[in-house]
């Protein structure tokens, strides 16, 4: 068959998930970091208008920023933050300081205040006495970014095409000229000089490089306005001037807010000489390492670098640099870190040497306190992904690889270019790379890697087996959708193909699959072979499970022998470790319905949870009304192990039971809650999504080799009593008379309530079956809508995360934010680890299912 690229839209989230690769890090991408920033920064102070109280305004200063919303505290509460408020820029009335005073309003304490008034009447006689003190040497809210089109909007928005900014000569840093913006992508700006509207001739250059100033900048610090050098010849002196002139009076009219430059990094000054040697990443071609030297220093933030070249023919290649200017690097640099470096144009020897190239040129290195920041890596790691600009075609961003990392120096693979280039070296600091998605996000074009695609003649299924038992094919033989059907002669009509299998997010998930994740699955999957199509959706239930190992415990075990069968390995990854079952899956369509079927009968879920029944809205098993305990077969055994009765059924009993590898279990220690009004707890069985005691299994004993009868010999060995445990029910009824001591008293805690009662079946003396432990439910006496943050660090206080209560005082989250917390977020906002975050979400889970279970309705 023909091979073709085909043009498809790039999804970096699907490309990293079919390559198994990492993306750098968004942290480690600095400048994009500040261009994410609001324009208004903590400590400025504004005029707010008083609710309830009309013309009347009050002094307030930003605590703190998140895009459009601004927390404010009123001038005069200090450092106290229990009547810290947010407000949005674009909803709420806020001006600059003086506005009230230009326009005859009132500034006064809002009245319903009595807490502010009196702390300010205490040491003040009238508010203007109060607010001369408060408001000397502060710093107002800009009135652009309060009103008018720019109102609201972040750094990175103001900058607007058309704008004019000054440009830093390339070759003299006292020279500078205007340049106007013909693009802004996030923050790279296209921009072209004025008197040169040329494309060929425009820069990309992003907002926070230091070679860019606002209008009038180099006037005010005595600098010259020329024309760029290498540009001067295309344009007469009086073209130029006009040119000039003109953009001037325009921008005039529409100024470039200050705001802009706010986070433009200070040059530091340098301690280079003329004559010192150095290494720098070629400033032409940056895709090897060159010998340099300090030619000419400007002033105490300036000094000329020139590639050394000691042949006289081609004109030398100068480049001004600063303290921190990317690239340069100390002698000896490429030798300590295994990297090669290019021999001066003109060097007679094949081998350079920096001690024997000193002596020769009489020069010296300069020593590694220039350079303070030559070792650092900031996050980056090898075959992380990025986006990265092409050197040769600046306006273009490419999918970029990082092939290795040096010190501060990345080795960038760029994809998807139709001309091949060496790998491009760029620094950490570079404001050429970019995180994975930024593209994307500010709709810009990227330069990805084509997809090799195979055109088939007919497309009748979704998945692809792992492999196929049937020998490969020769090139030109016909495709065959069902390629097991080569296998056996004859049967042409479809006994292994199986139509779509649906999934029904709506039926009851059991308690071993999470309801949310079955949602994010397809509605269907296949047509196609009966084993495959069957595998593909055995794995994404694996991977919707709470804990998927355990479900491929339990699908180990589907099996008749009247089925034909043939064996898959099925896999699931958790908590970083990967896992491995042989199943026998069948392999004929009139035997799929009934496979289904016994395994939702396994899982313990709705029997049309998936399968070749569709499901609109109602089911007909009326699953929607079930609680994760509605199957009896669930509620009479231990989860994921089955009774000595289970194994009996099947024949097993005759067969010795080798000996298990001792487990080691791990138990959360939960503390003894001390009784608090408002949070009581009773049994229920209906947060039995968390019902696993046991935090890992030692799943290696069943991996890839084990089959479903060595798992029956490893369970028949555990229903004997475990050493060490004594029974539930002794345990209970030391709880029941020494509440205070039932922490020491039982050798094994868990965080679930258990049920009291023991079953023992006569007939089965060596049966035990043991009742499921439920999770206490929590019963709250007031909507956690209604939570004030103090309702909110009660609680968390009230149970084993009392710890960090603190961390909710701080962050000021009450009820609303309480219920929206989830991990993610949890181990973001609080810096918390992944057990500590975990422990924290299982209460506010609890929270949650309190609020559903109370309010929602």
């Amino acid at each position: 068959m023909d091979c073709a690229e085909e043009e498809v839209d790039f999804n970096w989230e699907e490309y990293l998930e079919e390559t198994g690769a990492t993306a750098a890090p968004h942290t480690s991408f600095r400048h994009v970091e500040l261009s994410l920033q609001s324009s208004f920064q903590p400590g400025m102070k504004l005029e707010v208008a008083n609710k309830g109280s009309l013309d009347t305004y009050w002094v307030a200063t930003i605590i703190t920023t998140c895009g459009q919303l601004l927390l404010l505290r009123y001038c005069g509460y200090g450092d106290d933050r229990k009547a810290d408020f947010w407000c949005d820029v674009m909803t709420a009335e806020l001006h600059p300081v003086g506005w009230c005073a230009q326009n005859n309003k009132t500034l006064q304490p809002p009245e319903d205040n009595v807490y502010l008034r009196a702390a300010i009447k205490e040491k003040y006689s009238d508010w203007a006495e109060f607010l001369i003190k408060e408001l000397t040497g502060s710093r107002t809210a800009p009135a652009n970014l309060l009103e008018g089109p720019l109102k609201g909007k972040n750094t990175v928005d103001l900058i607007v095409v058309g704008c004019v900014l000054e440009v830093r000569d390339d070759s003299e840093p006292s020279v500078y000229w205007a340049a106007q913006v013909q693009l802004n992508v996030g923050g790279r700006l296209c921009l072209s000089y004025v008197g040169l509207n040329d494309p060929a001739h425009y820069r990309w250059m992003f907002y926070l490089d230091n070679r860019l100033r606002p209008l009038g900048w180099a006037k005010e610090n005595n600098l010259s306005m020329k024309p760029p050098t290498d540009r001067c010849d295309l344009r007469s002196s009086s073209e130029w001037s006009e040119a000039l002139d003109q953009a001037t009076a325009e921008a005039i009219n529409s100024p470039l807010p200050l705001e802009v430059f706010k986070d433009h990094a200070d040059l530091n000054t340098h301690s280079f000489r003329a004559g010192m040697k150095l290494e720098m990443v070629s400033p032409v071609e940056p895709f090897h390492i060159l010998p340099v030297s300090v030619t000419k220093i400007y002033n105490e933030y300036y000094f000329q670098i020139t590639v050394d070249d000691l042949t006289t023919e081609a004109p030398p290649t100068c480049v001004v640099c600063h303290a921190n200017s990317l690239g340069i690097l100390p002698v000896q640099w490429c030798l300590k870190n295994g990297v090669g470096l290019e021999r001066p144009q003109g060097f007679e020897s094949q081998d350079f040497n920096w001690a024997d190239y000193l002596k020769h040129s009489g020069t010296e290195a300069a020593p590694d306190a220039c350079f303070p920041n030559a070792y650092q890596s900031k996050g980056f790691c090898k075959d992380m992904w990025l986006e990265a600009v092409n050197p040769h075609q600046p306006a273009e961003l490419c999918v970029a690889r990082i092939t290795q990392v040096k010190g501060r120096l990345l080795w960038l693979k760029l994809e998807g270019l139709t001309k091949p280039l060496p790998d491009c070296i760029v620094d950490v600091e570079s404001m050429d790379i970019f995180p994975v998605g930024w593209c994307e996000a500010n709709v810009y074009p990227l330069t990805h890697v084509q997809k090799i695609v195979r055109p088939l003649q007919k497309k009748i299924a979704v998945v692809q087996p792992e492999k196929q038992l049937a020998p490969l094919q020769p090139p030109d033989a016909p495709l065959n959708p069902c390629p097991s059907m080569a296998m056996d002669t004859g049967l042409v009509n479809g006994k292994y193909c199986c139509s779509q299998l649906f999934i029904n997010h709506r039926c009851f998930s059991g308690p071993y699959l999470n309801k949310g994740r079955i949602a994010e699955l397809p509605k269907a999957v296949g047509p196609g072979k009966c084993a495959v199509v069957l595998k593909e959706i055995l794995t994404m239930l694996i991977n919707s499970a709470y804990k998927p190992g355990r479900v491929l415990r339990e699908l180990q075990m589907v099996e008749d022998p009247q089925w034909n069968c043939q064996e898959e390995t099925l896999k699931a990854k958790y908590k970083g470790k990967s896992y491995r079952s042989t199943m026998r899956i069948v392999r004929t369509a009139d035997q799929v319905s009934e496979f289904c079927r016994r395994v939702c009968e396994r899982l313990q879920c709705c029997q049309n949870l998936f399968g070749p029944t569709y499901v609109s809205d109602t089911c007909p098993e009326n699953c929607s009304s079930q609680t994760k305990t509605k199957y009896t077969y669930y509620k009479k055994r231990k989860v994921g192990r089955p009774s000595l009765g289970e194994n009996a059924q099947d024949g097993d009993m005759t067969k010795p039971a080798r000996r298990r590898k001792k487990r080691k279990a791990i138990f959360v220690q939960k503390k003894r809650r001390s009784s608090i009004v408002g949070y009581h707890t009773t049994e229920s069985p209906q947060d039995s999504d968390y019902y696993y005691d046991d935090e890992e299994e030692d799943f290696e004993e069943w991996g890839s080799e084990a089959s479903s009868n060595s798992l029956r010999e490893e369970t028949s060995a555990q229903d004997a009593p475990r050493r060490g445990r004594p029974p539930r029910r002794a345990a209970l009824q030391r709880r029941a008379t020494h509440p205070d001591t039932s922490d020491r008293s039982s050798p094994r805690r868990t965080t679930r309530s258990v049920s009291c009662s023991q079953n023992q079946t006569a007939n089965h003396t060596n049966t035990k079956t043991e009742s499921f432990e439920e999770e206490d439910r929590l019963v709250l006496e007031r909507n956690p809508l209604e939570w004030s943050v103090s309702d909110v660090v009660e609680f968390i206080t009230s149970t084993d995360c009392a710890s960090l209560a603190k961390i909710f005082q701080e962050q000021d989250i009450d009820g609303q934010a309480l219920l929206l917390l989830t991990l993610p977020t949890v181990q973001e906002c609080m810096d918390l680890k992944l057990g500590p975050a975990i422990k924290l979400c299982h209460q506010i889970e609890r929270v949650k299912v309190a609020f559903y279970s109370q309010y929602a309705n």
